[in-house]
């Protein structure tokens, strides 16, 4: 656990501790050592006492949308230098692109992305399915909360009250008013997809707390703090990040991908299978977000989007889009029209 995922622990206790959780049985529960993370030792948090973590502040809470409820609360400084850096930058899209940038120093249970077009931005969560895995009522939670923390958050930059155009997110039938109240519209249920969108008037606004030299000074700590220290070492990440990252040129295939990192095609195939994921899984998550971005902007046909991801024909294209997502292109891009 570094430096920022402990700050997050530490800010996820006080919320607990406002909500009047006691702390000493919730860490009991999750099998962590209260003492030692209060004293600034090093603590060790697994997967499983992550996600025990949530699913007991949810029960000591009595509170299902726990996560929902933290992400309204919390302010970016409770996020240590990861916030003072977003706060620091000269715009909203900067601090956008930094928050999305330095996510992985939060959470490891999805990276994120943001696209734009002429009318929006939206930030997309991509699950690391093998994290998700080992903690999936933990990611669950923690994909709430990044959503709801993109929006009051940027109340606090800008000093408006910012209304998204629209918010993507599987949820239970009880939980839509909530959801509502939160993220201030209507949420679109999904089955699989964890996104919010935002008028593109926002991305140029001048963040209220810019300091440029402050930020250079942050980005430089977190650059030499992580320096000399490998990238993730799960496979599947290396796979996802190179195929958002190479979008434009399509879907590679297993070889080429297995040929960037200098490593067999079965090679390849064997390191992904030990962490229970396969490659045509990680290329159809990428074809799954592209495909709904494409569509959301409004400027491709389905058939140049089907040609764009590599599918050979419309109707394979529409027959995987539809095992996505439930609908077909041409009834999903008329709920943007």
């Amino acid at each position: 656990m570094n430096d920022q995922q402990k700050q997050f622990i530490l800010a996820f206790m006080a919320y607990a501790a406002q909500r009047d959780l006691p702390l000493d049985k919730l860490c009991h529960l999750s099998g962590i050592d209260l003492e030692a993370l209060t004293s600034g030792e090093q603590v060790a948090i697994g997967p499983k006492q992550f996600n025990d973590l949530w699913l007991n502040a949810c029960h000591l809470s009595n509170d299902p949308l726990f996560g929902l409820h933290f992400g309204e609360s919390l302010q970016l400084a409770a996020l240590g230098i990861v916030g003072e850096i977003i706060k620091s930058s000269t715009t909203v899209g900067q601090g956008v692109e930094h928050a999305v940038a330095l996510t992985p120093l939060i959470t490891d249970l999805f990276g994120m992305t943001v696209a734009r077009d002429a009318h929006t931005f939206t930030f997309r969560l991509h699950p690391n399915h093998a994290r998700r895995a080992a903690s999936p009522f933990a990611f669950e939670q923690m994909a709430a909360f990044f959503l709801v923390f993109a929006v009051h958050e940027l109340d606090g930059l800008i000093l408006a009250r910012v209304r998204p155009e629209r918010v993507t997110i599987p949820f239970a039938d009880h939980a839509f008013s909530e959801l509502e109240r939160v993220l201030r519209c209507q949420p679109t249920r999904s089955e699989d997809d964890y996104a919010i969108t935002f008028d593109s008037k926002y991305w140029d606004m001048p963040i209220l707390t810019a300091n440029y030299a402050l930020q250079e000074s942050l980005l430089q700590k977190v650059n030499a703090a992580t320096s000399g220290k490998p990238g993730s070492d799960s496979w599947q990440d290396k796979v996802q990040q190179y195929l958002m990252k190479n979008a434009y040129l399509g879907i590679v295939s297993l070889d080429e991908m297995a040929a960037n990192f200098n490593v067999s095609p079965r090679s390849l195939q064997r390191k992904l299978k030990d962490e229970q994921v396969t490659y045509q899984e990680l290329a159809d998550e990428v074809r799954k977000s592209l495909a709904l971005h494409y569509l959301e902007t409004g400027g491709y046909y389905a058939k140049e989007i089907s040609y764009m991801l590599g599918y050979n024909e419309l109707s394979a294209f529409s027959r995987a889009f539809k095992r996505w997502t439930g609908t077909t292109p041409a009834g999903y891009q008329r709920n943007f029209e």
